[in-house]
């Protein structure tokens, strides 16, 4: 066993993990993260307003969230 190499090997894979991802977003990259977005707000009575009143930067086609109540 090469306790060494495999030292290596992890550091490569370290800096490769560690290395951004400068991949553009695609379409449904984007709606993902505003549904995360949207459930992880939809508690909040400041993110109600927002949806309420349809303050967004968001279009249509991208299909906000509605919450009820």
């Amino acid at each position: 066993m090469d306790v060494e190499r495999i030292i290596g090997e992890i550091e490569q894979l370290q800096e490769m993990f560690e290395a951004p991802d400068i991949r553009p977003l695609s379409a449904s990259d984007i709606s993902a993260a505003n549904r995360r977005h949207d459930e992880m707000l939809a508690h909040s009575p400041w993110f109600r307003l927002w949806q309420q009143y349809g303050v967004c930067c968001r279009g249509e086609a991208e299909g906000r969230l509605r919450m009820e109540g």
